[in-house]
Formats: structure tokens, C-alpha cells, sequence
């Protein structure tokens, strides 16, 4: 018995004139290797760089840069119409400019102005065109519209220069778009538009000794992931990462830290002008009184020096203390485990009235459970007394879960 074919979500992809253009050919790869059906639209001036017969042969489809290629086909309209997401990648400040101004002088712009799927700009530049008052003009009005367009990353340039321009690493623009198409198949609006949010991930060290520290076994992932759902929504993002080897997230600024107090300044201070603070690291709770400014030796006799202990800065605690300031929709995060006397849930509820948090998501790591795995599951409180089990899942389902949450109590 035969079933039908399953379709397979189509996306446009349009390439501007930028040098930034090759990279963007292993971005077509991961799509289409992933089931995405993609077209590719170029600019005429963007095929100097990469030319047509390989965007071709990557796409298995004809490629066109002007609405006189296919006359019959009213390729613009078509185009658009049966698209689930529109991406431009790399996106100069050219075509931004003539985006944001609505004109139509090449498929491409045609495309833009027809689409009526999620829209994604992924601008690549030099910073001083990036910083320019009417590009940002522009990516303003490109936002207001709905359009989603990623902050650009830190990094070097064309020559000897560096900055704010480069274009995001592929695979972290390629989890963006992966993000973005979940949520325009399900007929969810970018909801965080306009919303500045500062998201903590990893793990703190305290330096024991030169070579040594105390930590812990937090990874980052859930926190990075919710740093991409937060972009992929429209959110300005800053991250606080603490010792976390991941890929950078496309369109986050991060900073990054190490220890317990680096993170708490960081984070206070990004917190003064957020919508939502999501607290998702992991600090260490002590740090030793006096690190040692040489190694550690053993004792000859088997014996170990005592090491003296003082209790770190509770973050989270300062920040819901901070409330009645008018601070933002607070989030933590609570890796918890049962006892004789008290579940998981139990343990948790006590921490969010404890902590002040409006939301607090509660991981049982019971047996290792979380920690470095790509997937997570959780119970989500609120102040309000909803328990939301989250299912195992893709932590980005879970980062979905916490943001829709946030959304919904943002004014």
C-alpha cells in the first residue's frame, strides 16, 4: 500500500553581494541534506563570487536573479507563495537598505516583498557600515515589520580588520533557521520582537590553585539553547556564558566569565535594561578562602591540607531581591534530586518562593540525569502555581516552553 510523499518544507534563500557568500554554500548543504527543499535566489552582483552552476548543483534546482527568467512562471510570486521561510544570507547593507524601502529591482526584492513566510536577514558587513545610522535605520524598520534580522557577529573581516560584521558561524545560523521554521509551521508569531534578554549558561570555576578549581558538571547547552530560541523570536540576546565550549549562537552577543562573582557582575549589570533574565547556569556555591598561588603538593605521608571554604553569592536570590525595582520576568533553574522527605517538585516550589523567581524550571539529576546530553526534560513552576511537565525532548522544545511563559507575562 502506497503512501503519499511527505513534503518537505521549502525554503528561498537568498544570497547578496558579499564575500561572505561562499560560506553560505555549506549552509545550503546542511538544508537540503536536512529534507529542506531549497531554491536559491543570488543577486547578479553576489554571482561574481559564487556562480550560478554551483548553486545549482548544491540546490538540484535552475537559478535565476531576475523576474525577465522565467516570464511564465511569475517566478517572484510563485516563489514567495510557496515558501515556509525566507532567508538572506549574507545580507549587505545594500540589499537591507532596499528591503526596508520596499524595492523590487531583482528577484530577489521581488521575492521579499511577496513572501508572506517568516523572514530572516543574516547580515555580513564591515562595522562601520553595520553601525551607520541608516543600516540601522533599516534593520529597525526590517524588525517592525516582523522580519527577523540576526545581530552579526564579533570577528574577523575582509583584510586586516576585525569587528561587529562578520557573518555568523553556519551551523549556529543553520539551528537558527531550524528554529525559526518549527515555529512558522506551527503558526507562532515572533513574539520577543523588540525584547532585550540576558540568558547565563555553563558552569562557574573557583580557582583552587593554579592549575586546579572547584566546578561543576553543567555543560551550557540548555542555556545556549535558549539563547537561540530567544534570537530566532526576534530577542536582542545577551548571553553570560561560564566556561561553556559551544559554537557561538547566531545573532547573541556573549561574554564570557569564569568564576561565580564575574558572573554575578556581569549579569547585574546586564540585567538593568532586559525584559527577562533567565538564569540557567550552574555558579559554584563555595570558592576557596584562600586560593594558593603555587600548586598543591601531595603530603608524603598520604595526608591532605584542609581547604577552607566561603559561600559564594547567591545571584539568583540578588536578582528577586530586585523586584521590587522593577526588575524583569525573573527565571532559574533548579537541578534537583528527592529525599526521604521532600520530591523533586517539593524542593522546587520552596526554591521559587525562596528566590523570588516568577519561573523556575526543575530538573531532576538524579543518576547524571541532564547534564551534557542534547536533550532535557523538566517540570516548569510558576509564581502563580502552575506545575508544566516537559517531556524529554530537544532541549530548544524546553527553551520554547520557558520563553512562551515569559512572553505571557511580559507588559
Amino acid at each position: 500500500m502506497s503512501t503519499a510523499a511527505v513534503r518537505r518544507p521549502r525554503v528561498v534563500l537568498g544570497v547578496s553581494a558579499g564575500i561572505a557568500a561562499y560560506k553560505v554554500c555549506d549552509l545550503l548543504r546542511r538544508l537540503t541534506e536536512s529534507g529542506h527543499d531549497v531554491q536559491v535566489v543570488p543577486t547578479d552582483d553576489s554571482l561574481r563570487f559564487v556562480g550560478a552552476a554551483t548553486w545549482e548543483a548544491l540546490s538540484g534546482h535552475r537559478v535565476d536573479s531576475t523576474v525577465f527568467d522565467d516570464v511564465p512562471g511569475v517566478a517572484h510570486v510563485r516563489l514567495a507563495q510557496e515558501a515556509d521561510l525566507v532567508v538572506v544570507a549574507p545580507a549587505t547593507a545594500d540589499l537591507l537598505a532596499r528591503a526596508a524601502h520596499g524595492l523590487a529591482d531583482d528577484l530577489l526584492t521581488a521575492v521579499l516583498l511577496t513572501a508572506r513566510c517568516p523572514v530572516v536577514f543574516v547580515p555580513a558587513m564591515h562595522t562601520e557600515m553595520w553601525e551607520h545610522p541608516a543600516t540601522q535605520d533599516n534593520v529597525a524598520t526590517l524588525r517592525g515589520r516582523g522580519s527577523l534580522v540576526l545581530e552579526p557577529a564579533n570577528g574577523r573581516l575582509t583584510g586586516a580588520d576585525t569587528g561587529k560584521g562578520r557573518l555568523p558561524e553556519v551551523g549556529a545560523i543553520f539551528d537558527v533557521l531550524r528554529t525559526v521554521l518549527r515555529r512558522g509551521l506551527g503558526g507562532r508569531p515572533q513574539d520577543l520582537t523588540g525584547r532585550r534578554v540576558v540568558v547565563s549558561a555553563g558552569g562557574t570555576r573557583e580557582p583552587l590553585d593554579p592549575v586546579r578549581y572547584l566546578g561543576n558538571r553543567s555543560s551550557g547547552r540548555q542555556g545556549y539553547a535558549l539563547a537561540c530560541v530567544a534570537a530566532a523570536r526576534g530577542a536582542k540576546v545577551t548571553l553570560v556564558a561560564a566556561n561553556v565550549a559551544l559554537p557561538v549562537p547566531a545573532g547573541v552577543d556573549v561574554v564570557h566569565v569564569q568564576t561565580t562573582e564575574e558572573l554575578r557582575e556581569q549579569i547585574l549589570g546586564a540585567a538593568a535594561d532586559a525584559d527577562a533574565v533567565v538564569m540557567a547556569a550552574a555558579p559554584a556555591d563555595f570558592r576557596p578562602l584562600s586560593p594558593s598561588a603555587a600548586k598543591i603538593k601531595k603530603h608524603q605521608d598520604g595526608s591532605a591540607a584542609p581547604i577552607e571554604l566561603q559561600q559564594n553569592p547567591d545571584i539568583l536570590a540578588e536578582l528577586g531581591a530586585l523586584r521590587e525595582q522593577a526588575l524583569p520576568v525573573l527565571v532559574g533553574f533548579a537541578a534537583e534530586t528527592g529525599d526521604e522527605t521532600h520530591s523533586v517538585v517539593e524542593h522546587g516550589r520552596a526554591k521559587l518562593v525562596r528566590k523570588g523567581c516568577d519561573i523556575l524550571v526543575v530538573n531532576d539529576v538524579s543518576d547524571g540525569k541532564v547534564f551534557g546530553h542534547p536533550v532535557n526534560e523538566a517540570v516548569v513552576l510558576t509564581a502563580d502555581g502552575q506545575a508544566m511537565p516537559v517531556p524529554q525532548g530537544p532541549k530548544e522544545d524546553l527553551a520554547d516552553v520557558v520563553w512562551d511563559l515569559v512572553a505571557g507575562r511580559l507588559p
